[in-house]
């Protein structure tokens, strides 16, 4: 029997874009012959993954799971909108993230955790997934946060099934009280944030970069006023106040009551809101628009008409 190497294993993984193990089995059952072996994951649906990795998936779910003190949500991204609902793919989505309150939310080492009941990892197990859906998929991005004591709350917006949907938010909330109540606060703020969509935590953590860009654009703002400088720098300071209650989550006035700022909320609940995530499907993802009458007239050779 041929040798079967490491070498000749990544070899035809890259030529097939099956997993690792799949790629093994097929060598193994091929006698080392690598055209033999594409042969053979081509008869089990497995090589065709590889045709479809190229193309864009910015539809898909995200999912979150809960531990004690501590969330998970990750975004696994497909094709079409159509796959959310396949029950396969759900399964899939809620599995990895509960790997992620395990491993952490590096993609990589969840990509290589084990996949349950499968002797799989995970990688190879969603190279099994494109193949029996038949399009492209990826594990896009994932977030762990925890606390000592208190809770982190989730939240998903209209969600598909519980856990799973297109907008999901995680909110750490550091307590000494571990009660209903607390995790309570945390989904409202989770719905807080899967509303107003802040960018900070905190005034601190502001990107300075944009910061910067803010208060550069506000001071011509102001000067086109013909103000004095000193009367400038007071409207640009109380504009910059303004950007803060835009964008830092601790200065927006709750959506629950219209009113109290969400610091002051965390602090009448005895609470410090130390971490937040939000994750809408597909965001940030450059989406391919295409001609549908065209692609069809192309398929069949038709030239459209000018």
């Amino acid at each position: 029997m041929a040798e079967i190497t490491a070498a000749l294993v990544k070899e035809l993984r890259e030529r097939s874009g099956a997993g690792m193990g799949d790629c093994k089995k097929a060598l193994v059952e091929a006698d080392g012959n690598m055209e033999a072996a594409i042969d053979w994951l081509r008869k089990k649906g497995l090589s065709a993954a590889a045709k479809k990795s190229g193309r864009v998936a910015a539809e898909g779910l995200v999912g979150t799971a809960s531990g004690e003190r501590i969330a998970a949500m990750v975004e696994v991204n497909a094709e079409t909108d159509f796959v959310a609902r396949n029950e396969a793919f759900q399964e899939f989505v809620a599995t990895v993230a509960k790997i992620a309150l395990t491993v952490g939310e590096n993609v990589e080492a969840i990509k290589a955790a084990p996949y349950p009941g499968t002797g799989r990892n995970v990688a190879e197990e969603l190279v099994q997934l494109v193949a029996t859906v038949g399009e492209n998929m990826t594990i896009r991005r994932a977030r762990v946060l925890s606390v000592t004591s208190g809770a982190v709350a989730t939240y998903m917006h209209n969600a598909l099934k519980p856990g799973l949907g297109k907008i999901g938010v995680l909110v750490a909330l550091q307590s000494p009280s571990e009660e209903d109540a607390i995790v309570t606060l945390g989904r409202q703020i989770g719905m807080h944030v899967a509303a107003t969509r802040p960018e900070s935590l905190d005034v601190s953590s502001v990107d300075p970069a944009s910061l910067e860009r803010e208060r550069s654009v506000l001071t011509e703002q102001a000067r086109a006023s013909g103000k004095p400088d000193a009367i400038i720098e007071k409207m640009v300071e109380g504009r910059i106040k303004k950007f803060y209650e835009e964008v830092v989550l601790l200065e927006q006035i709750f959506v629950l009551d219209g009113e109290s700022r969400v610091s002051a909320v965390v602090k009448k609940a005895g609470a410090e809101l130390v971490g937040f995530a939000r994750f809408h499907l597909g965001e940030g993802i450059e989406k391919e628009v295409g001609d549908f009458a065209a692609e069809v007239a192309a398929a069949a050779g038709v030239k459209p008409a000018a």
